[in-house]
């Protein structure tokens, strides 16, 4: 999509806020919750499940602190982002099968069950929307349409900048951020590979210790 309309601008900014809203429910705040209850309640399964998310869920917050700099990749890493939360909470065959030996009728397994569910139609509807913009990568983030992916980064980044002026008395730059965010890709990037290359061949869709 290589350009928008006003009415058709206006829409998918409502659509990517509405996006952003959706992730900090699905992606943040509730698998959050969900980890601390399931590490309550001592349930090895799910805490490993959910232990996995956010080790791949990381690279969301990757996403946030390059387009806190107007970074082009920040577009491509937002749909892959989405993408592998989506299949990390499918993938594994240990982890699926004793979740189904749960009882359903328990509040966590049957919330960890719609939360899976819920995170999978937001994950491949945010994925959508996130490759529309997927022209934005390559360099063109002064578009109307490129711009509305930047909003919530900015203003997410300004809270960010202000709590960290009062805690360490220091200055919190978009520039800072995304030099963060690299540095943090190529740990996650190092990580994924060595997963692909060594854990998988070696265990398959064995959730195992990763």
């Amino acid at each position: 999509m290589s350009s928008c309309r006003v009415p058709d601008l206006l829409l998918y900014r409502t659509l990517v806020w509405l996006d952003y809203r959706l992730a900090a429910v699905f992606s943040v705040g509730l698998p959050l919750v969900l980890l601390l209850w399931a590490a309550w309640k001592q349930e090895g399964a799910l805490s490993r499940l959910l232990g996995i998310y956010w080790k791949v869920a990381s690279l969301l917050f990757i996403t946030v602190l390059l387009l806190t700099d107007n970074r082009p990749l920040g577009y491509l890493l937002g749909l892959l982002a989405q993408l592998l939360m989506v299949g990390c909470v499918w993938f594994w065959v240990d982890l699926n099968e004793e979740l189904a030996d749960l009882p359903p009728w328990r509040p966590l397994p049957f919330v960890v069950r719609a939360w899976r569910w819920g995170l999978t139609v937001f994950g491949v509807l945010g994925a959508a929307l996130s490759a529309i913009a997927l022209d934005c990568v390559r360099g063109g983030v002064t578009r109307g349409i490129c711009r509305v992916w930047l909003e919530a980064p900015d203003d997410l980044h300004g809270g960010v900048a202000r709590v960290f002026d009062f805690l360490f008395g220091g200055s919190w730059t978009a520039a800072i951020a995304a030099f963060v965010g690299y540095v943090a890709l190529v740990a996650y990037g190092v990580g994924l590979l060595q997963w692909l290359l060594v854990r998988l061949p070696k265990q398959g869709r064995v959730a195992g210790g990763f």
